[in-house]
């Protein structure tokens, strides 16, 4: 049984003998294993689990590993769990240098040709987790009695953790960068949702915000303001404007 704090690694491998080979060894050597045959199966992975680091062949049946380096490597780290610095290591039997080339131009971390050495691939994984581990981290954030975790997306208001949909973290997050600015509506839109033309953007984000903002409501707190006409901020910073209960100073801290 792996541990429950071990880093969690997403093998993408169609080839099923390689597959288990790769999901036994990894699992007996401490880490969390999650298998994907498929770039579909691996993209859903890699958004539902959040793994700390992604092992993937070049050819699979449905795609090219290049295109799930490309899609982490694109991601905002706002509306998915998609971490964009997630260490990815290629394992495939592409073994010309413009293979190699192409992989680090798309952005993967590590590239390893197949056959290959089982204790030296071990050896490439603990490195990159540990070079993960030693990046500086996002800090929690505290406005008041709401705190946000972003690594763990864990989010409290007074100590009582706050259940929150994939989106509504999305615009909590978004709105907690600059607490005090006011974010349009288009804003919010463009950044979370992606959408870049004209839309009816008013639904879409009052009813988000309208869920968030109540969800948040813990003990008569009043975190998320709508500025009429315009879009939303996280607190009220106007001169005049009385802290609702709880909040006290309206200012975003950084914790460790």
């Amino acid at each position: 049984m792996s541990d429950a704090n071990a880093p969690t690694l997403l093998v993408v491998e169609d080839d099923p003998i390689t597959r288990l080979f790769l999901a036994e060894n990894l699992s007996v050597d401490g880490w969390d294993v999650v298998e994907a045959s498929s770039l579909q199966d691996a993209l859903r992975l890699v958004e539902q689990v959040a793994p700390q680091l992604v092992l993937t062949d070049l050819t699979l049946p449905d795609g090219s590993g290049l295109d799930l380096v490309a899609y982490v490597r694109a991601a905002d780290g706002i509306a998915a769990r998609v971490d964009p610095d997630t260490p990815i290591l290629v394992l495939s039997g592409l073994d010309g240098e413009l293979d190699r080339l192409r992989g680090f131009e798309r952005g993967c971390d590590d590239y390893l040709v197949k056959p290959f050495s089982y204790p030296e691939l071990r050896l490439r994984i603990t490195a990159l987790l540990r070079r993960a581990r030693q990046r500086p981290r996002e800090g929690r954030i505290r406005i008041g009695e709401l705190t946000i975790d972003p690594v763990r997306r864990v989010v409290a208001v007074g100590g009582a953790p706050v259940d929150l949909t994939q989106k509504e973290y999305a615009v909590l997050q978004c709105l907690a960068r600059e607490p005090t600015r006011v974010f349009t509506k288009r804003e919010l839109l463009r950044t979370i949702w992606g959408y870049r033309g004209e839309h009816d953007i008013t639904r879409t984000i009052d009813s988000h915000a309208c869920r968030l903002r109540r969800k948040l409501a813990v003990g008569g707190h009043a975190f998320v303001v709508n500025v009429w006409g315009v879009g939303y901020r996280l607190v009220d910073a106007s001169p005049d404007a009385s802290p609702a209960p709880g909040v006290g100073a309206l200012h975003a801290e950084v914790v460790a």
